[in-house]
């Protein structure tokens, strides 16, 4: 089925625009729960998160309607980050998940991620199910069986328990000063509290949202805020979070920035050095850098790669039997601890390995040296399809046999915004640049 809603992380957009509409939400609701709903009694519950955004408000409230309709009962988490919902989907025993978010986002954009009874993000098969069902007739509940709403209001504080639980018990975080930059977003209050409750001293920034300062300036996509927090309070470590916290970059005590690939090659290192990174393999889309695969081969370990997105990761991860992989944008799955990326435990582990081996964050966090690598990319109209013209494709053949055996090319459309991504990777940064302007020039054209 040609899928219209979803993306490659649920269903996104401009706010108050389709499919980001009160309505469409409603639909959604009501089309996920009749979904769910396996029976006609009214027992079936849906957990609902959101970071800070205005529009959460405004999705929320309609979706909680759409899914009362058809008999779910809702229970509202308000401000948590996405990894909280799918813990507390499997912990609270819900039918459904639902996270408001679209993550690194501007604020004027929103999403709606859906996650099963598992804690896990559905598959695609479930998606288009939902999606079919979206564009029918949605059977309402009969009144004596439409759902009840309610607030929860610990949802948070079990969030902040059980991320602690993710630090050995042995170790405290005492002497360390961290600079934890929440993005103004759905972290803001959590992620300080757990470094704070195991003994680090923080430095807090982006813990202000206004409903439309979310990623603004701050975050893992403009680390340079938390890096130069960092420098000026002399700080050990700083921890950049996006706007739903399920991705996080970490910049070094020089005010470094180490990626996602970075993070992964020290867990993965780590791991199997401690007998517990399962198949002794790493899941990574085709984004990841060509270092870290050179780094894992040199280590006798696999890096295992897939499409671009973090489900399409954990995807892989379970078909396997695996237990960590990730994105180099900074999703770091470890399905010992998360059924999705988990940006704060994912830092924890960091700040673990310094705890215990006594290293500096640079020392850690700059396991291997990455292959030149350039992303650029170029905005079309929605409904467009540049990458199909003859001459889009003849640049793009062009590149690749100029790189062969030297490098590589990848482009592709984004999943959660209009926009074309051109990346290559190449050991000549000069042939690098390029391959990649001539990419960007001929898509600009198609455009």
């Amino acid at each position: 089925m040609s899928r219209k809603l979803f993306g490659t992380d649920g269903v996104r957009g401009r706010a108050n625009a389709f499919p980001m509409t009160a309505e469409m939400a409603l639909r959604l609701g009501a089309a996920a729960g009749r979904y769910f709903r396996r029976d006609g009694r009214n027992r079936h519950r849906v957990v609902i998160g959101k970071d800070t955004r205005l529009s959460g408000y405004m999705l929320e409230n309609a979706l909680t309607a759409g899914l009362t309709s058809t008999g779910m009962n809702v229970l509202l988490l308000g401000p948590v980050p996405t990894p909280a919902v799918g813990f507390l989907t499997r912990s609270m025993r819900a039918d459904l998940g639902i996270m408001i978010s679209a993550s690194h986002n501007p604020a004027d954009d929103n999403g709606i991620k859906f996650f099963g009874p598992d804690g896990f993000k559905l598959s695609d098969e479930a998606e288009a199910e939902i999606e079919a069902i979206v564009s029918g007739h949605i059977e309402p509940a009969q009144p004596v069986n439409i759902g009840r709403a309610k607030r929860i209001d610990d949802g948070r504080g079990r969030y902040v328990e059980y991320a602690k639980t993710t630090l050995p018990s042995k170790l405290r975080l005492d002497g360390l000063k961290v600079v934890i930059d929440c993005a103004h977003g759905a972290a803001y209050r959590a992620a300080p509290d757990v470094l704070w409750e195991l003994g680090a001293d923080v430095i807090p920034l982006g813990i202000k949202p206004d409903g439309s300062n979310i990623n603004d300036g701050v975050g893992s996509t403009h680390p340079q805020a938390c890096a130069a927090a960092v420098c000026e309070h002399g700080a050990h470590l700083g921890i950049s979070l996006d706007g739903d916290a399920d991705r996080v970059v970490i910049v070094d005590e020089k005010g470094r920035v180490a990626d996602g690939d970075q993070i992964m090659a020290l867990l993965a290192g780590r791991w199997a050095d401690q007998g517990r990174l399962a198949g002794r393999a790493l899941v990574a889309t085709v984004m990841s850098n060509l270092g870290l695969e050179h780094y894992l081969d040199g280590r006798g370990l696999r890096l295992e790669r897939t499409k671009v997105g973090d489900r399409y990761v954990v995807e892989r991860m379970r078909e396997g039997g695996f237990n960590l992989g990730g994105e180099q944008s900074g999703h770091i799955v470890m399905t010992d601890y998360a059924t999705t990326g988990d940006g704060l435990v994912a830092a924890m582990q960091v700040l673990g390995a310094m705890a215990e081996t006594g290293q500096t964050a640079s020392e850690l966090v700059s396991q291997f040296d990455p292959v030149p690598q350039m992303l650029k990319n170029v905005r079309y109209a929605p409904g467009a399809d540049p990458l199909s013209t003859d001459g889009v494709r003849r640049v793009i053949a062009d590149a690749e046999a100029r790189l062969a055996g030297h490098g590589r090319v990848l482009i592709r459309k984004s999943g959660t915004e209009p926009l074309i991504r051109v990346m290559a990777e190449a050991e000549d940064e000069t042939v690098l640049s390029q391959v990649v302007d001539d990419i960007v020039t001929a898509v600009e054209h198609a455009v």
